[in-house]
């Protein structure tokens, strides 16, 4: 940009009074003088700022010369800081900035130890003292003239600017490196953002990211209108959805699942034919039709905007997870059997307790049933009775601990029950689900499901609990058919059975294929040994390998007596091959209402049998007994022979659903035929037991037990989900658009179930015990309950 020189003024401007100019003379001549003071000082001082930055140009020479060799020989990098790297920083490392800007250094380092660099050259400042000296004559003339004000003004600035670029003209070379220095940083920073960006931009994160905002903000006119459900749909549903129904008329289950596939089948060719001819490729292959069936179904539901949130019967005031009475969550267990009884229901429910209380992870509650005095003089052995709950508390929790070796925390109570002579067994009497409080009501685990529903009119399990798992260790139709009727009775409490585990229970595992096959059912073996028995495990396979004689006695068998459990076998067996069995000898243990039939018929056939009280299967008299003998078939999973072979003997058993569990075992024996019997007898008599591997050891205790009943009843998964859901994540993404028949018919079932053995004539003609609706005042005293019409009054008119 140029500046031109101020004009000058008219001639009339420029006559002024001979005394103004006199004085602006005098004022010119010192100034003049006072200038050249000024400028012979301001000489010495920039001598002296060169001779100091000649001094720092030789300073910075070296220090630039040495961060050029370090950098060239050790790489440079920026560590990132950690935890770590703060006390061991990690060796630097060479990035690809020190590459890029060291020839920039190179260039300035060349510009600046040039010889043609001028640092701080004198600088030849000429000032135009003929322009300052019209400006202060026309400023001491003009003070009035806003005009003159106005032009003095620009000659100043215009004087001033020329100096400044004057200045810059000098200085220009030495500034010229930084310069070069400065923009060369400029497009390497831009360069590397533009890379760093341009990464971004193609990283596989955002192209996801814009896929899924894309998915989001999809056009609803997009997507493709989903068909409605045709006919053969509709069928296949239906029939699926009333399998329960139509297996209570007789019409199984795989009946049921081929017509569902039938239906299925023929859409999904018709969608094929359709598809081909429409030149689309893309068909939903599925190789579960059920699932797909689902799916369909709901993807109908979802694109009419249906929205399902709970069944027909679903109770709204069922405990929330949230709402527990402390963040642990609670299980509890629920059997029909209690110690000092022996018997499977009243000992696996027990060691379970045990074992879930264990792990610390959740409060464990074991509910069992109180008899009254007369009740427990029927069916407690060598004549124990309690006065008190906390009296059979007590004993329940020493016989626990005796065997288990440590101290379980958790907590039992007792629940009202009646001893059926008929039945041999307990029956609840009243509401059982009451004696769990609704606070700490969770998980519930049913033992014997069957049993305790038969009769149960009270709350629904499965609406006051979040999840319900039974599991069946009986097989009663084994024990009806057995019966006056057998075969009638065993049609109706087939179906009875299937009634009240479909209205009660989510889950339900069995322990064999012996039991019936139940709704909602898998099998799995569930049941542990009592450590006891594996310590005698291991002494005896010591002794093996210190060669010492293990056994000293033959063959026994063990087992509450009533024909039911074995003996009506054992005792055809031993007649039957009398002969073949010569010098054989058979002890027999046990307890039980036909004891005096049995042992009175294995005498009349002259059998060689010795008959003896029942006791304890870990008693040291039954340590020194080679071969464990259990014939029966009424057993769901005999608990004297997983004991049996945890100790190391052998065991002859049936070749029978119920010892499946036990083949694995290479001492257990199975025979078909009673000739085979014979043979597995004489070979058990010759041969010795192998000794238990670490592995098979281990597939006996409680601690595998309960790994298995975590897995196969999915408590594991309920205990990790902080909803409490009992329903998997795959059917809960179902069910939220598309209702559930199958609990509509489950909460009829519950309903019908709960009319009809709240009448007292019914439950009579069904055989339940008299008096089994409420229980009585004695229960009430021994409890410390409220009597049944204070709890539930019945107002009238």
């Amino acid at each position: 940009m140029n500046f031109k020189p101020p004009e000058p003024r008219s001639a009339s401007k420029t006559v002024r009074p001979s005394g103004s100019i006199v004085t602006a003379e005098k004022a010119f001549s010192f100034i003049s003088k006072g200038w050249r003071e000024v400028r012979s000082s301001a000489d010495a001082d920039l001598q002296l700022l060169k001779n100091r930055a000649n001094s720092f140009k030789n300073l910075a020479d070296k220090e630039l010369e040495n961060f050029l060799n370090s950098a060239s020989r050790t790489p440079f990098s920026v560590p990132t800081i950690t935890a770590s790297a703060t006390l061991n920083p990690p060796p630097p490392a060479e990035i690809d900035f020190v590459k890029k800007l060291q020839p920039k250094l190179s260039e300035f380092r060349r510009a600046y130890s040039s010889p043609d660099f001028k640092f701080y050259s004198k600088p030849q400042i000429k000032i135009n003292l003929s322009a300052i000296k019209n400006a202060i004559v026309a400023e001491v003339g003009e003070e009035e003239d806003e005009e003159d004000e106005r032009e003095s003004l620009r000659k100043w600035r215009g004087v001033r600017f020329k100096e400044k670029e004057r200045e810059e003209g000098q200085f220009g070379e030495f500034w010229e490196p930084i310069r070069t220095f400065k923009s060369r940083l400029r497009e390497l920073e831009h360069k590397s953002s533009a890379e760093i960006f341009e990464g971004i931009k193609n990283s596989e994160f955002v192209e996801k990211f814009k896929s899924s905002l894309k998915s989001i903000c999809k056009d609803p006119h997009e997507s493709k209108e989903v068909p409605p459900l045709d006919v053969p749909e509709l069928l296949a549903c239906l029939v699926r959805q009333s399998s329960p129904f139509l297996d209570q008329l007789g019409i199984g289950r795989g009946i049921s699942d081929k017509i569902v596939e039938s239906l299925c089948s023929k859409r999904k060719n018709h969608l094929m034919l359709r598809s081909l001819s429409d030149g689309e490729s893309s068909i939903v292959e599925s190789d579960n039709i059920t699932d797909e069936l689902d799916l369909r179904v709901a993807s109908v539901l979802q694109s009419t905007g249906h929205h399902y949130d709970g069944g027909f019967w679903s109770d709204i005031g069922k405990n929330d997870v949230s709402e527990l009475s402390d963040k642990k969550r609670h299980v509890a267990i629920v059997t029909t059997a209690s110690l000092p009884w022996m018997t499977g229901t009243a000992v696996n429910p027990l060691f379970r307790a045990a074992y879930l209380a264990k792990s610390a992870k959740q409060n464990v509650t074991l509910l069992v049933p109180w008899l009254c005095q007369s009740d427990q003089e029927l069916v407690y052995p060598n004549n124990i009775t309690f006065s008190s709950p906390e009296e059979q508390e007590s004993y329940i929790r020493s016989w626990l601990e005796e065997r288990i070796g440590f101290k379980a925390d958790f907590k039992i109570s007792f629940y009202p029950g009646k001893f059926s002579k008929a039945r041999r067994s307990i029956m609840p009497a009243g509401d059982t689900s009451r004696f769990i409080s609704s606070k700490d009501a969770d998980i519930a685990i049913l033992e014997e499901p069957e049993h305790l529903n038969w009769y149960h009119h009270g709350k629904r399990w499965t609406d006051k609990f979040n999840h319900v798992v039974g599991i069946v260790h009986t097989n009663y139709l084994e024990y009806i058919k057995r019966e006056r009727n057998g075969a009638l009775q065993a049609f109706f409490v087939k179906h009875i059975n299937n009634w009240v585990v479909r209205a009660y229970c989510h889950k339900v595992l069995r322990l064999s294929a012996a039991t019936q096959d139940l709704p909602k059912s898998i099998i799995c073996n569930v049941h542990g040994v009592n450590p006891k028995f594996i310590e005698i495990g291991e002494k005896v396979a010591a002794e093996k390998e210190r060669g010492e004689q293990t056994f000293s006695k033959g063959a026994y068998f063990l087992g509450k007596m009533v024909w039911a459990k074995g003996y009506k076998e054992l005792i055809d067996l031993l007649a039957k091959q009398k002969k073949d069995l010569d010098g054989f000898n058979l002890d027999v243990y046990g307890n039980g209402e036909d004891a005096h039939d049995v042992q009175n018929t294995a005498k009349r056939l002259n059998l060689n049998v010795n008959f003896m009280k029942g006791r304890d299967h870990a008693d040291d008299s039954l340590q020194g007994y080679k071969i464990f003998i259990n014939p029966s078939v009424s057993d769901v999973l005999c608990t004297a022979t997983a004991e049996a072979l945890a100790m190391g003997k052998f065991v002859v058993c049936s070749d029978h659903p119920s010892n499946d569990f036990f083949r694995a075992f290479p001492n257990c024996l199975t025979y078909k035929t009673p000739e085979d019997f014979v043979a597995k007898v004489k070979e058990a008599m010759a041969n010795e037991p192998l000794p238990l591997t670490p592995e098979q050891r281990y597939s006996l205790s409680w601690e595998a037990a309960t790994q298995r009943f975590m897995e196969y009843s999915e408590l594991d998964k309920v205990l990790n989900n902080p909803g409490g859901s009992s329903r998997s994540n795959n059917s809960l993404t179902k069910s939220s658009s598309m209702p559930n028949l199958n609990e509509v018919v489950d909460g009829g079932l519950a309903f019908a179930h709960y009319c009809l053995t709240g009448n007292e004539f019914l439950r009579l003609c069904t055989g339940a015990t008299p008096g089994t609706r409420e229980y009585d005042n004695q229960q009430c005293k021994d409890l410390h309950l409220l009597p049944p019409q204070v709890e539930n009054p019945i107002y009238g008119w």
